[in-house]
């Protein structure tokens, strides 16, 4: 065999490799799901505390009295769940989402719609009745592209105590004020005793209305779910080609460099060796 055809038959080895390459790409760059991420709408993404948004949501546990503990015992917590999710489908997922609420006696306590077709971003939080929790959680996870989830549950017990033991003394001392208000004195001290009165008022509305939240009447858990549209990115066939291409050709040069190199150490190793059996 001549040197040129020993050399041909070398550049069409080599060009084998490049070629399989490119086809890999080509075949498996054309089959991956893109999209364009490319806008990002940073105010859509702020996050809105819960606590300003809607109201708190808090849930029972009842423990009934055992042979261990004499009485039951109440456990108020608060349940959240935060879904993010991305969709091309947006109308789609827009209406099973409140079709999973309305199915699960949800109710959406806040609701945020913005953006151009294309780039629509809803955040909703729900409020769904404790039993249903974990039915809803798990049917919006099957919503749009997953991004994050978490489950958030926190003990409410000792607040709701505290709440109440605060309500009591606050009535006790409204009391006791009111009893002096029969007795004589000075037009000064009454018109202050009224006015401590009135603020004792306000104080008693202010805790009614947070212990509104513990009622078991509204008892509710918390489901917030954001949903972000995501545009297919569609790329034409010669831009395919193109990035193939280009994606072919640097990895192969940088997997010729690596076998030089390679090539270039056993070499270098090959030479140490003959030289140390040499000498010896």
């Amino acid at each position: 065999m001549t040197k040129y055809h020993k050399l041909r038959k070398s550049i069409l080895r080599l060009s084998l490799g490049l070629v399989l390459l490119f086809l890999f790409r080509l075949i498996y760059g054309y089959n991956e799901p893109t999209y364009n991420d490319s806008f990002i709408y940073t105010e859509m993404s702020m996050e809105i505390p819960l606590e300003i948004a809607v109201r708190k949501n808090y849930a029972t546990t009842k423990y009934p009295a055992t042979n261990q503990t004499a009485i039951h015992v109440d456990q108020k917590y608060e349940k959240i769940a935060d879904i993010d999710a991305t969709t091309h489908q947006f109308d789609q997922d827009e209406k099973q989402l409140r079709e999973q609420i309305e199915s699960l006696k949800g109710l959406i306590q806040f609701e945020n719609k913005t953006g151009n077709d294309g780039y629509r971003h809803l955040h909703l939080v729900i409020g769904v009745p404790p039993k249903n929790f974990d039915q809803l959680y798990h049917n919006l996870i099957a919503i749009g592209n997953i991004t994050s989830k978490e489950i958030t549950k926190k003990d409410k017990t000792n607040e709701y105590n505290e709440l109440k033991a605060k309500r009591a003394s606050l009535t006790e001392t409204k009391r006791s004020l009111e009893d002096l208000k029969l007795k004589s004195g000075e037009i000064n001290e009454y018109i202050l005793l009224e006015n401590r009165i009135l603020e004792i008022e306000q104080q008693l509305q202010e805790l009614g209305v947070s212990l509104g939240s513990f009622d078991s009447e509204n008892e509710f858990c918390t489901v917030k779910f954001e949903l972000s549209e995501r545009q297919p990115l569609q790329i034409e066939h010669l831009q395919i080609i193109k990035n193939a291409m280009e994606w072919s050709i640097s990895t192969y040069l940088k997997i010729m460099l690596i076998l030089t190199v390679i090539a270039l150490f056993s070499y270098l190793l090959a030479l140490i060796i003959e030289k140390i059996k040499n000498n010896i």
